[in-house]
């Protein structure tokens, strides 16, 4: 008798994304106003942020889905900083002064450089190109670029449903 083996990769359709990287130092509601205003788009920031557990972190995220184009755009924050507090007595100090700091955590931890991440699901992939170009055009934008989405390690980060 024949034996005959099901993959569920048969059946799964991986998800077509394009993957902008952004470097800028201002906040993440002022970056969304702005890519609002350039690409006239309605990005608004969801009730849940994207978090890791394990880690203790969350990032912002703000999203918007274009009917007509049938298009998904996702801004999220590639940066988070968690306050540590150890207040243990440290044997150097001579008060015993509680030293707390902050510890950075990243989404896409290859990318540790880029503040912001704008995922854009669409079934037209010469969309991303003007994208970015409006995006560039934003003055407090530093630089932005695309990301090669299927060479990520970390990409099961950027699934944010």
């Amino acid at each position: 008798m024949a034996v005959r083996k099901l993959s569920l990769d048969d059946f799964l359709e991986e998800e077509h994304y394009a993957l902008i990287g952004i470097h800028c130092v201002i906040e993440d509601y002022r970056l969304a106003f702005l890519i609002n205003k350039t690409l006239d788009i309605k990005l608004k920031r969801r009730l849940v942020d994207v978090t890791n557990p394990s880690l203790n972190s969350s990032y912002a995220l703000f999203e918007w889905f274009d009917e007509k184009q049938l298009t998904t755009y996702h801004l999220v924050a590639n940066t988070c900083k968690v306050q540590q507090n150890n207040l243990q007595q440290q044997s150097n100090s001579l008060f015993g002064e509680d030293s707390s700091g902050a510890t950075n955590f990243y989404l896409l931890p290859e990318f540790k450089k880029v503040n912001y991440l704008l995922k854009i699901q669409t079934e037209f992939h010469n969309k991303e190109k003007i994208i970015l170009n409006n995006i560039l055009r934003i003055p407090q934008v530093v630089t932005a670029y695309s990301i090669d989405a299927d060479a990520l390690k970390s990409k099961d980060n950027l699934i944010f449903n």
